[in-house]
């Protein structure tokens, strides 16, 4: 019987090749895909993300453990497809426009893809017209945007505004170096997220 255990704490350390090996043996026993997505893969995500709040681990780390849950997935994933096992729900990320730094969306990217979303990565340098199209063909229920510069963080009200204009119904998320709380709050986005990990929290509770 293939060890869930044993596949949370391989995804923890980044052990591609347990993690790949337990899901494989995991998948061809008959384990219901969606155990093995939150008993094992997802389970190891969360201690790296509880960890990671804590400055126990940091991001080199994170980064380990992410590539471990995405070597795993990519075997997983068609079999969660198969049995109909619907994301935990669809969001759409992206560096605004003018700003090419992309390590901390790429970061939030892999924690929301870790706890059971579906993403879209739109890359960086994403226009607020990019924005609304990707929202209005995709559906999600959270547009998150990211921005490192200060000089792009007027970006970020431009593309609330157009998405809003635009009628589109999902909820936005915003963080970045110079990302406040007070910030969001005065352009009107749904939540600020001052690292990866709380961005998964806010995630989650902007679904409800």
């Amino acid at each position: 019987m293939a060890d869930l255990k044993a596949l949370s704490e391989a995804i923890i350390k980044g052990d591609q090749k347990t993690a790949v090996d337990i899901t494989k043996a995991a998948i061809s026993e008959g384990m219901a895909p969606e155990t093995i997505l939150g008993d094992g893969l997802i389970a190891g995500m969360n201690v790296i993300g509880t960890r990671f709040k804590a400055n126990e681990v940091y991001i080199p780390e994170v980064l380990i453990a992410a590539r471990a849950m995405k070597m795993a997935m990519e075997h997983l994933e068609p079999v969660l497809v198969a049995a109909g096992v619907k994301p935990l729900g669809k969001a759409i990320l992206g560096t605004v426009q003018g700003d090419l730094h992309d390590i901390g969306k790429n970061l939030v990217v892999m924690m929301l893809k870790g706890a059971g979303f579906e993403v879209v990565d739109l890359g960086v340098d994403v226009s607020s017209d990019k924005f609304v199209a990707a929202a209005k063909e995709g559906q999600p229920q959270i547009v998150g945007l990211s921005a490192l510069l200060t000089t792009t963080m007027p970006s970020m009200e431009k593309t609330i505004l157009a998405l809003k204009e635009a009628g589109i119904a999902a909820k936005t998320m915003i963080g970045g170096a110079p990302v406040t709380q007070a910030y969001a709050d005065k352009i009107g986005a749904h939540g600020y997220a001052p690292d990866a990990a709380s961005a998964v929290d806010l995630a989650k509770r902007l679904l409800n």
